[in-house]
């Protein structure tokens, strides 16, 4: 089957090597322009990008898909199908009436509960026990379109967002590369989405980013896992040499009781509004890798009765 792969992050890399691994016949893969990141702020292009060049696809990085000419070489491309995995950008109504199967995203959560930018980390967030993924036929609306496949996993407690992507990741490529096989040889059965249970995955902000003690514990707990491990949960405290950020990245619901952000053992437990929380998973500002709770308490020089901001 002809089709454009559009896709921007890792999550989108493992489906578009299983579709060029299936065969299909790429015409072009569309991502994001390069960015710039590192230390020195060189433009490196998306990891859809660098897996395009690895497989010799021709790679498109437009700044809009709404003008005369987007339009002009998106249809030269004579595609059956478009396959959108977490692009990061609008298609117009123009664009989705090009192929002659539509645009299939591949969309993390099982809709219509969490539509939207950042439906695994929301449903960490939120405490969900199951997740999935779902292949839906795109409309103009965001993530509004019929579900044609879906599959479901279980969020294990104490997962973070970067497990759950890493579980979801090649279930969607495999999901896709199901789709597409059925249907080179028949329409594939669409069912609408239920306006019951609709709930928005909106785009995480820096400032929801910084961990609130005075939460009970399991939210606490899911909120840093949900945060996990971008853009990491924080605290700040001064550590001796003014303040510092405390990045947590993962962590669990435990026994414990005293005034909010309370440290209450050499383990790295702190007090919430309801039990505590194990503080598993650390890293400081400027201070290498990743640590245990343990190894911060020590290495911190903290002392039970330490309480943070």
């Amino acid at each position: 089957m002809k089709l454009v792969f559009m896709g921007t992050p890792d999550f989108a890399v493992a489906t578009l090597a299983r579709l060029a691994e299936d065969g299909h016949d790429i015409a072009a893969v569309y991502t994001r322009a390069p960015a710039r990141s590192g230390r020195g702020m060189a433009l490196r292009p998306s990891p859809v990008h660098a897996l395009a060049d690895g497989l010799g696809l021709p790679v498109h990085t437009p700044a809009t898909l709404k003008s005369p000419d987007a339009l002009t070489l998106f249809r030269s491309h004579g595609c059956d199908v478009a396959v959108v995995v977490a692009y990061g950008m609008l298609l117009p109504q123009a664009i989705l009436d090009v192929p002659r199967h539509g645009c299939l995203n591949l969309h993390a959560s099982l809709l219509p509960r969490w539509r939207g930018a950042a439906p695994i980390q929301r449903a960490i967030m939120a405490g969900d026990t199951e997740s999935g993924v779902g292949i839906m036929r795109m409309e103009a609306g965001l993530d509004t379109g019929p579900v044609a496949l879906e599959e479901r996993v279980a969020i294990a407690p104490g997962m973070s967002a970067g497990d759950l992507h890493d579980a979801l990741m090649p279930i969607g490529a495999a999901l896709m590369s199901r789709a597409l096989s059925q249907l080179e040889h028949e329409p594939l059965p669409l069912t609408r989405q239920s306006e019951e249970g609709l709930v928005y995955a909106r785009k995480i902000t820096n400032e929801e980013a910084r961990i609130d003690w005075s939460k009970p514990a399991r939210e606490v707990a899911n909120h840093i896992n949900g945060l996990s491990p971008f853009p990491g949960a924080f605290f700040e405290t001064d550590l001796g040499k003014g303040p510092e950020r405390v990045k947590v990245l993962r962590a669990m619901p435990t026994e414990g009781q005293s005034a909010p952000g309370t440290l209450l053992d050499a383990a790295g437990v702190i007090a919430c509004a309801k039990d505590a929380v194990q503080l598993t998973e650390l890293r400081r500002a400027g201070k290498g890798g990743i640590v245990t709770g343990a190894d911060f308490v020590r290495g911190a020089h903290l002392a039970p009765g330490t309480r943070f901001p």
